[in-house]
């Protein structure tokens, strides 16, 4: 069984990681002493090549604790090849600033820098390169039938069948569920090749023959009743079990969680933009940027003003009652692209392709996304944010709240000029649901360096996107 071999893999691949550092170690001297580009320099080379390797009773042992400390030897499954990467550079970077720093410590100032930092790069590339090729092989192995993990299901639920799911698609993680226990799905039932073999109550009969690797906790939210009397005799057993709770379209995947003198309570959702650190960060970008862009667009809003002016009668700034940060209404600024209608007609609906109400200005206004360029006065104001969900008109806000899940999570952050779901294609007449998805998303991933990319990609897709009428 796994759970009897995993132990001696994870020695086996600490050992294939302690010789990758050596080597790297070793070949990072090589280049800098002895091969064709080794520096002939008497104060570089200076040190004899023992002192150079007894450096290595040090770094071996000292780089496979990072590697630990990074999580490296946790299961390959289901880790993403880009977060094992990233660990491993920063277990090298680590390991290359302590370095540094135990030799300013020691005073040896003679050691090579340019070698350490040769060593850093090299070992990146091979511990890479060789966790790469145990991951294949793993791989391979696991589709020729060998190397699997027996998983069995407790509780037929939403969260059981995407676990099928994503099991069943990923074929290379090498799990294989023997069965669903549930005490209210019918015994025989199947989804996706795997059955429902008995009642909950059965599993006491099921551990004792020391069969399985896992048990999945997937009870429905109806079945929690049985929970604590499921993890006791599983933990009793000695199994490993896991829990896949039902309410997960409820959490984000990534859910933030706070201890409270002990006791755990998991944030519904978080909001990165709740930290005051992070809220003025957006607020001085948002600043500095709106400044700017009304600074390099003043000529063009002149003339844009100057067209809206003569095409028609009527104010050059149209203002709109929006919706925005925690509920609270205000009155968002844009270039007037249509002839002046009275409220009720104004509150229709979204402007449609060849709306007639659109004058000729305004529909050039609009392709270009011109009309929106007053918003960065919004923006200084504090109405808005240069990036963030799109605002809305109050009465589709109490339309939408009722229709679309979680629709009034987007007004926990200030409305945007350009957001995720805009430079993704949700903009106009497009898709409601799709585009709370990505707002979403949005303000639970929010960094600044994400309103950056935004704000570039907004310049190359928004200005010339087919849905803006």
């Amino acid at each position: 069984m796994i759970k009897d071999n995993q132990k001696y893999f994870n020695r086996a691949h600490l050992i294939v990681d302690a010789i990758v550092v050596a080597i790297s170690y070793m070949l990072a001297w090589y280049l800098k002493f002895e091969s064709i580009f080794a520096v002939s320099d008497p104060n570089v080379n200076a040190l004899p090549m023992e002192t150079y390797f007894y450096a290595l009773y040090f770094i071996v042992p000292g780089y496979v604790i990072l590697y630990y400390m990074q999580n490296l030897y946790t299961p390959k499954r289901a880790t993403m090849r880009r977060y094992e990467i990233f660990n491993i550079a920063k277990a090298n970077t680590i390991g290359l600033i302590a370095f540094v720093v135990a030799l300013y410590t020691i005073k040896q100032v003679h050691f090579s820098r340019s070698m350490i930092l040769m060593f850093y790069f090299i070992n990146i590339i091979l511990t890479t390169v060789s966790r790469g090729l145990i991951r294949r092989i793993l791989n391979f192995f696991r589709r020729k039938g060998y190397n699997l993990k027996y998983i069995l299901l407790v509780g037929y639920s939403r969260a059981a069948e995407e676990y099928i799911d994503r099991i069943t698609a990923n074929p290379q993680w090498g799990y294989v569920v023997r069965g669903i226990l549930d005490n209210k799905v019918p015994r025989g039932t199947l989804y996706k090749g795997v059955k429902v073999v008995g009642s909950i109550e059965n599993l006491e009969y099921i551990l004792p023959e020391n069969k399985l690797d896992e048990i999945a906790i997937s009870l429905a939210l109806s079945d929690y009743d049985y929970l604590e009397d499921i993890v006791a005799l599983c933990e009793k057993s000695g199994v490993h079990t896991k829990f896949i709770p039902d309410y997960t379209s409820l959490f984000p995947s990534n859910p933030y969680t706070e201890d409270l003198l002990g006791l755990s309570v998991v944030n519904i959702r978080y909001v990165p933009l709740s930290n005051t650190i992070n809220w003025l960060e957006k607020r001085l970008f948002d600043i500095i940027v709106s400044l700017i862009a009304i600074v390099i667009t003043s000529p063009i809003m002149l003339i844009a003003a100057i067209c809206v002016k003569c095409s028609s009668e009527g104010p050059v700034i149209f203002k709109q009652e929006r919706i925005g940060l925690h509920n609270k209404p205000f009155k968002m600024y844009k270039f007037r692209t249509m002839v002046v209608q009275k409220e009720k007609a104004e509150k229709k609906g979204w402007t449609t392709k060849n709306d007639p109400r659109v004058t000729g200005v305004g529909k050039f206004l609009r392709k270009t996304s011109i009309d929106e360029l007053p918003q960065f006065f919004n923006v200084l104001k504090g109405d808005m944010s240069v990036v963030g969900p799109r605002p809305e008109r109050p009465q589709f806000v109490e339309q939408f709240k009722e229709e679309i899940p979680r629709y009034m999570v987007k007004h926990q952050v200030r409305p945007g000029i350009t957001g995720w779901a805009q430079i993704s294609g949700y903009r106009g007449d497009t898709s409601i649901k799709r585009r709370i998805e990505h707002d979403i998303f949005y303000i639970e991933n929010w960094t600044l360096s994400f309103d950056i990319k935004i704000v570039f990609l907004t310049i190359f897709r928004v200005f010339i996107d087919k849905n803006a009428y």
